[in-house]
């Protein structure tokens, strides 16, 4: 991949900076352009994902490998492409000389400054397994700040927060997904990257009672979809636009939250909603949309993601189903990544290239599709000899 080299007078050390040394969350939009018509599978955000991790690498392997092994929440999300993107067939295309946007945050200030360290020997493009996208600039999406700076933004009368999520949304929820914006769940989604980073802890069981007890809905237009995410499995989530306000009985209760569900609100656009946020789930902004589904449709074409997904999830419930004895955490997992594989071979990805996504041998991928194929095929024979 050719890499902008720094020349001696704007080595990283001695080049202006673009925010405070202290700044602890910021978010970055690359502009891309693919030099010609690329093709790519619904799943492309798991090349992004692996993309963004190896720049990091690049300039701090240390961080980059926390980032890749750590099981506490990610400090940082990276969005699929936005801009003029066409379904063909069941994949994906993005036009030659189209611009298209590419966003990421870091929620943390060690990331914050692998970032700015990075921007200094910016590549001139990004090289997927799918294709090449020249990097035409790199603009602010958020501003830099503090997670201390969050809790000062003035407070409104009457306190109100309104949030659009322009990709898909979902919480984890007794094994499965909830694809409804509970104020409880969105709000807890927050509180856990808060407390990870912000070096300021609040007591999350009484921060949630408090919300449970007071937060409401003001007003909403949302919609459900399902559509594959991360490396396996599928993911019900909804898209479109909230207003959360406080009950009238707010008011006789202690007001120390207030100022603290409203500074999580104002983290959303940095952190995102709910999971997968690190493969371009639950994309967040402030304000209302009165076009939720054209927003998310310029992110993700709906159809094509909703194909995907949609087999996916047939095809772990019918897995599953035939493991109804065992089932469990492994059975689940075995379920979804059959499923997955199975999926994407359909719609025609080669076995080596979903190897290389799923970061799995070859020879598994390509036995875990036979065995997939031929449970598929034996239930089908069962229900044709009972008909």
């Amino acid at each position: 991949m050719p890499v902008r080299k720094a020349s001696p007078r704007s080595k990283p050390a001695k080049a202006p900076r673009h925010w405070a040394p202290s700044t602890e969350l910021v978010g970055l939009t690359l502009t891309l352009q693919p030099d010609q018509d690329l093709v790519v599978s619904p799943q492309y955000t798991t090349e992004l994902h692996s993309w963004f991790l190896d720049q990091v690498r690049r300039i701090d392997h240390e961080l980059s490998t926390r980032l890749h092994d750590g099981q506490s929440e990610k400090p940082f999300t990276v969005s699929s492409l936005s801009g003029a993107i066409q379904t063909q067939g069941r994949s994906l295309r993005f036009a030659a000389g189209q611009p298209y946007q590419w966003t990421l945050t870091a929620l943390s200030q060690p990331v914050v400054e692998c970032l700015h360290a990075w921007l200094h020997l910016l590549p001139n493009a990004m090289s997927l397994r799918s294709g090449m996208f020249h990097i035409q600039q790199w603009s602010l999406a958020q501003p830099p700040t503090t997670y201390a700076d969050l809790l000062q933004i003035p407070l409104p009368d009457p306190p109100t927060l309104t949030l659009t999520f322009d990709s898909p949304t979902s919480f984890r929820r007794k094994g499965s997904h909830l694809p409804l914006p509970m104020p409880i769940n969105v709000f807890h989604s927050y509180l856990r990257r808060w407390n990870d980073f912000a070096g300021q802890a609040v007591d999350q069981d009484d921060f949630l009672n408090w919300v449970d007890e007071y937060v409401v809905i003001q007003r909403h237009h949302v919609q459900s979809t399902k559509v594959a995410a991360g490396k396996s499995g599928s993911v019900t989530g909804f898209t479109g636009s909230i207003q959360f306000g406080l009950s009238a009985k707010a008011k006789q209760a202690p007001d120390h939250y207030i100022s603290q569900w409203l500074a999580l609100g104002q983290l959303a656009p940095y952190c995102g909603t709910g999971h997968k946020t690190t493969f371009g789930l639950g994309q967040t902004r402030l304000g209302w949309s009165d076009a939720p589904s054209d927003t998310a449709t310029t992110i993700a074409p709906t159809a094509t993601q909703d194909l995907l997904g949609q087999r996916i999830g047939e095809l772990t419930e019918h897995f599953l189903a035939q493991r109804r004895r065992t089932g469990g955490d492994r059975a689940t997992k075995t379920a979804e990544t059959w499923a997955t594989i199975l999926a994407r071979r359909e719609l025609g990805e080669a076995l080596p290239a979903i190897a290389q996504d799923l970061e799995m041998p070859y020879e598994t991928v390509k036995t875990y599709v036979k065995l997939a194929r031929r449970a598929l095929n034996a239930s089908d024979a069962a229900k044709g000899s009972k008909a």
